[in-house]
């Protein structure tokens, strides 16, 4: 899986995110991936609401492209601390 494509997608579906999104044991295994994501629309939303909304950006990828998802997110604030 395209770690741009899916950076492109996180960060055209959250208003305003910022997401960063890599392939940790290298490009050899590119179904599992650990993503980094800052977006306003976390704010007021517990982990696994916003972890939700990441899964929501994704789709269908979920289940066809991607085996192992890290996910990190944050709030603007949370991520500036």
């Amino acid at each position: 899986m395209d770690t741009e494509e899916l950076t492109e997608v996180i960060e055209t579906s959250l208003p305003d995110a910022s997401a960063d999104v890599v392939q940790p044991r290298g490009p050899e295994d590119d179904d599992h991936l650990a993503a980094l994501v800052v977006s306003p629309a976390f704010e007021g939303k517990s982990l696994v609401e916003q972890h939700e909304l990441v899964y929501d950006a994704l789709g269908d990828r979920m289940t066809t492209d991607i085996h192992a998802l890290e996910l990190k997110t944050f709030t603007p604030d949370e991520y500036e601390d």
